[in-house]
């Protein structure tokens, strides 16, 4: 009987954790090092959008971390690698990021120098 209860107690455990919503994978360094080095209010809003786009789902719009517009694409050439946690090295990659271009030939960082965002992913 103690065994059956170990058991049940076990499976259990297993159960909730196997079971527990998976960590999202975010980048707020990126974030906040964006809205730093370019003080454009829209970005605060937009966070993740600045990079990423959206997605219908039911109905309702939602963010899609798998679509990427050309200047997150830019920034994510410049960064070299996921997930970069060093301050400099992000601020190293938005600067390079910025020297990119549009298909239109405009720097993504003209568009920061005008206070607006870079064009959003389609």
């Amino acid at each position: 009987m103690k065994k059956l209860l170990l058991m049940l107690a076990a499976v259990a455990v297993v159960g909730t954790f196997a079971s527990a919503p998976k960590q999202a994978d975010a980048r707020p360094k990126y974030v906040k090092a964006f809205t730093v080095m370019y003080d454009i209010a829209e970005a605060k809003e937009k966070k993740c959008l600045i990079c990423h786009g959206t997605k219908e789902v039911d109905g309702k719009t939602t963010k899609d971390v798998k679509v990427r517009s050309d200047y997150g694409k830019a920034l994510a050439k410049a960064l070299g690698k996921k997930n970069v946690k060093d301050a400099k090295d992000i601020a190293k990659g938005l600067e390079e990021a910025a020297k990119a271009k549009t298909k239109d030939g405009k720097a993504f960082g003209d568009f920061m120098k005008d206070g607006k965002l870079p064009p959003a992913a389609k």
